[in-house]
């Protein structure tokens, strides 16, 4: 695994923030959001401390909510954009868009803070679903693919519950805590 220092360097950043009040695909961007304990991002339709999201509500509508704020790292988009994409912060769905962080690099129960309070605990990955192809045809194939081994390589991002309230603003600093003892791998939550 790679150092402390290699997943977060100096410059890790929010790039930015989004969030919606209606169960649509993409969120819009905003100035800030706020963060709040237990239940997600103020205002938006997945905060909850049982699971928002109308797939899983179907299944259980009492599980806990373990994706109450989605990240995707901005790189990803870089990425997208040389192989032909044009994804725009807030279009594949995230609250929170980072710059200069391995978020899939992380392991579960890594506590990331954000500016000087809101911080969050890493849960797993997304698993996305096909909706992706709605940005651009084949984009669901380029985020959930197949790696050399064989095993299925998830790119969406990564989920997370609300540990302290506090507000996210694009600039703000990334601090992370690692879990103590043996690093779990994030796995589809």
């Amino acid at each position: 695994m790679a150092t402390l220092h290699e997943l977060i360097p100096d410059h890790a950043r929010v790039a930015s923030v989004s969030r919606d009040d209606a169960h649509r695909f993409s969120k819009p961007t905003r100035d800030e959001i706020t963060l709040v304990t237990g239940l997600g991002v103020e205002g938006d339709a997945h905060a909850g401390r049982t699971v928002q999201h109308r797939s899983r509500v179907r299944r259980d509508p009492s599980t806990p909510n373990l994706r109450q704020v989605h990240l995707i790292h901005a790189e990803l988009l870089d990425e997208l954009a040389q192989d032909g994409f044009e994804v725009v912060p807030g279009a594949l769905g995230e609250n929170v868009l980072t710059r200069g962080i391995d978020l899939l690099g992380l392991p579960r129960g890594t506590r990331v803070r954000f500016g000087d309070g809101a911080e969050i605990e890493i849960t797993g990955l997304r698993n996305p679903c096909v909706q992706i192809d709605q940005l651009g045809h084949g984009l669901m194939r380029r985020l959930v693919a197949r790696g050399d081994d064989g095993e299925i390589v998830r790119l969406a991002g990564v989920m997370a519950v609300v540990l302290a309230d506090g507000t996210v603003s694009p600039g703000d600093a990334i601090t992370v805590a690692l879990p103590e003892g043996e690093h779990e791998a994030l796995q589809p939550v």
